[in-house]
């Protein structure tokens, strides 16, 4: 079964207790040979995982980055599931810092 690798920093870190999760793609549907998951869903998918933490409140600040690469906010563009997570990837949890 493939897998990502996720990395959790800062608030997300705290949330989870960890920084890091190998994380199982979901299996393939009936119409598609291929286990594959649309960044847009992650987040849900790891709220899920972690439930009674504030990780879901935590993600939805949040920014990500796929194989340390920076993604645009998968909600906000027009097509979300043109980000998709086919297994072994490195997604990380980007969270907003304040500081001076």
């Amino acid at each position: 079964m493939p897998t990502i690798t996720v990395l959790y920093f800062a608030a997300a870190s705290t949330a989870t207790g960890l920084t890091t999760e190998e994380l199982p793609l979901p299996a393939p549907s009936e119409s598609d040979n291929a286990s594959c998951l649309p960044l847009s869903a992650l987040a849900d998918l790891l709220a899920a995982r972690h439930p009674g933490t504030k990780l879901r409140e935590v993600l939805a600040q949040s920014q990500w980055a796929v194989d340390e690469e920076m993604v645009d906010d998968p909600a906000q563009v027009d097509d979300p599931a043109q980000v998709v997570l086919r297994g072994g990837e490195e997604v990380a949890v980007i969270c907003p810092v304040s500081g001076g």
